[in-house]
């Protein structure tokens, strides 16, 4: 109890001096109001006399001033591990400086910060998305399918290791859509997981850190249409303002054939090729380190699969989702909606990307990269409740009300996910309004020596999507910044087999692995918080226990393949050779077993599934 309270007493120690330390940045910025410290401009006001809450009106914008909303909302995250709170703080601090220092405005324009986030068309399909797939998982559970499910898993995974492998390859499965990978394979596998006493911590890493590096770096995905727009619309827009006509037509050239360029940065893609092959090496090496270590252990011992006191993303204990006694435990009950839904969000991706193109275009990576993956998720997900009640209901498991009162259930249990999504959502309205991407993409300097332009972009495509919590938005932000600093630069002349054509696949590709790193390194990030929540984990635990892991990775990709690449030392393909090699060495190192020390009839006996 006494260790307890004063661990509550320095997290409020800390909050109150991170709160004092805000304060005298606002005292400072309002004394040194004409200066660069200046947040506010005079006069910046509606006709009402308020001030106007425009960025355009915000003298803070795209300054250091903008990085203090994220900052507040993931330290207070990280510190006190009241996310809700933590997130909203950042919002209101961004609100209170738009709206001149006044609580009372900048409250309530905190909340038209989170209703412009619930009113974009893609959140919304995100949230419905994720409330029916909840509500199928719902049926699921109660009709017995997912309980059936874990028992026909037990004649191919006997053990962690085994689980965990599974777990890995189902990635391969979902590879077109990191949302649908995230949602489907977190509430699919973690009855298993939890059987085989795999830390919920384990399994949201696993999820997460295959997920969007397997959407990045794939042919075809629904990312792969973003990518290539990206970098075909900064080529075309750099050669409609270059008066050398050659020069011109090259970047013309470069833009007609952005997929080739794409194809080409793929073997850069440092950081997300090495975190698909490290997490497998930490399943089959049965080594882990950090919280991960304790977190595994607690799980192995018989602790729980959660930390005790944890608050998980989504709450699977609900009456209302524990199945009937004395009914059938069948496992295509499970196999069957789930089924339903891959399928049917594939058909979807290909109907919606058929529809906008001509019969000559219909290659299947402009099929994908056209379809649009929302429209396809919320039919999947419709269809997979659709069936998952049909079955149970057809076969008598569960009466239409029981079926029905499942799937609200499933719904609820998402609640407190979709509320963490929104406040996310409301921060990144936040942080563009204040203009946080752009200050850190204006950091980027044309005197800066050309081969160190890579890693930067790395570090800043890091920093970017780990404060703004998005990958898309990162990606929008810096690419039509980095190809024209880098063609100006002198990479890329004549493109492929031109002069310093490795520096600009370098720096194209840094943008998406560092938005990808940023991402798994962000409380705030959707796909995080949409990992924490399938995988019913506390999205603070999630994050504390994979940060360990990205940083050692993306340090790894750094050394052996962002730097040398740039200089033309190592080529891509050896550099993730090396890459693989020392991310096995430091496992070997820092690395320990978590079923060392514990009995190992223990273990048997606790993952025999039953």
């Amino acid at each position: 109890m006494k260790l307890k309270t004063g661990l509550l007493t320095s997290k409020t120690l800390i909050t109150a001096v991170l709160a004092f330390v805000i304060l005298v940045i606002i005292s400072a910025a309002d004394v040194f109001g004409g200066s660069s410290f200046s947040v506010f401009s005079e006069g910046n006001t509606n006709g009402n006399g308020n001030p106007d809450n425009s960025s355009a009106a915000f003298s803070g914008y795209a300054t250091w001033i903008s990085l203090l909303p994220p900052l507040v909302a993931i330290a207070l995250a990280l510190i006190t591990r009241e996310v809700i709170l933590s997130l909203f703080a950042g919002i209101w601090i961004g609100a209170f400086f738009m709206m001149g220092y006044n609580p009372f405005a900048g409250t309530a324009e905190s909340f038209s910060f989170l209703v412009n986030a619930m009113s974009d068309s893609y959140h919304v399909s995100i949230i419905l998305f994720s409330l029916m797939l909840g509500g199928m998982v719902g049926v699921m559970s109660r009709g017995g399918g997912t309980r059936g499910m874990v028992d026909l898993l037990q004649r191919f995974a006997h053990n962690r290791t085994q689980g965990q492998v599974y777990t890995w390859l189902s990635a391969l499965v979902l590879f077109f859509d990191d949302y649908a990978n995230c949602l489907i394979r977190g509430n699919a596998m973690r009855p298993m997981t939890d059987r085989l006493l795999i830390s919920r911590e384990k399994l949201a890493y696993i999820v997460d850190s295959t997920a969007a590096p397997l959407a990045v770096s794939a042919v075809i995905t629904t990312w792969i249409g973003f990518e290539i727009t990206q970098i075909s619309n900064s080529l075309s827009v750099l050669a409609s303002q270059t008066e050398d006509p050659v020069l011109a037509a090259q970047l013309m050239q470069g833009a007609d054939n952005a997929f080739l360029i794409f194809l080409d940065s793929i073997p850069y893609l440092f950081y997300p090729i090495l975190a698909l092959g490290f997490v497998l090496m930490v399943i089959v090496m049965k080594r882990d380190f950090g919280p991960m270590y304790d977190a595994e252990k607690r799980a192995i011992s018989g602790n729980g699969v959660l930390r005790p006191g944890s608050v998980p993303a989504a709450d699977t204990n609900m009456e209302s989702l524990q199945p009937l006694d004395n009914r059938p435990h069948r496992w295509y009950n499970a196999v069957i909606p789930v089924a339903t839904v891959i399928i049917v969000a594939m058909y979807g991706l290909y109907s919606t990307g058929v529809s906008g193109l001509e019969a000559g275009e219909r290659t299947l990576t402009n099929i994908i990269g056209d379809a649009d993956p929302f429209a396809a998720l919320l039919w999947a997900s419709f269809a997979g409740c659709a069936v998952a009640i049909a079955l149970v209901v057809f076969q008598k498991v569960l009466s239409v009300g029981q079926a029905l009162e499942s799937l609200v259930g499933g719904m609820q249990s998402m609640l407190m996910a979709v509320i963490i999504l929104v406040l996310a959502w409301g921060l990144g309205e936040v942080t563009q309004a204040v203009g946080t991407g752009p200050f850190l993409a204006g950091m980027l300097q044309d005197t800066l020596p050309i081969i160190l332009l890579p890693g930067l972009v790395f570090f800043i495509a890091s920093l970017t999507a780990f404060s703004t919590g998005t990958s898309w938005g990162t990606m929008a932000i810096l690419f039509p910044v980095v190809i024209p600093l880098a063609v100006v630069m002198g990479a890329g002349v004549g493109f492929a087999g031109g002069e310093n054509y490795g520096i600009l696949l370098g720096s194209i590709s840094s943008v998406m692995a560092g938005a990808v790193f940023g991402d798994h390194c962000s409380p705030i990030s959707d796909t995080t918080v949409i990992s924490s929540m399938s995988s019913a984990c506390d999205l603070i635990d999630h994050v504390r226990t994979q940060l360990p892991y990205a940083l050692v990775v993306a340090g790894v990709a750094l050394l052996v393949g962002e730097i040398p690449a740039a200089f033309e030392f190592l080529h891509p393909v050896i550099g993730l050779a090396i890459g693989f090699v020392l991310l096995y060495v430091i496992l070997r190192i820092f690395g320990k077993n978590p079923e060392e020390g514990v009995n190992q009839d223990q273990i048997s006996a606790s993952q025999t599934i039953k």
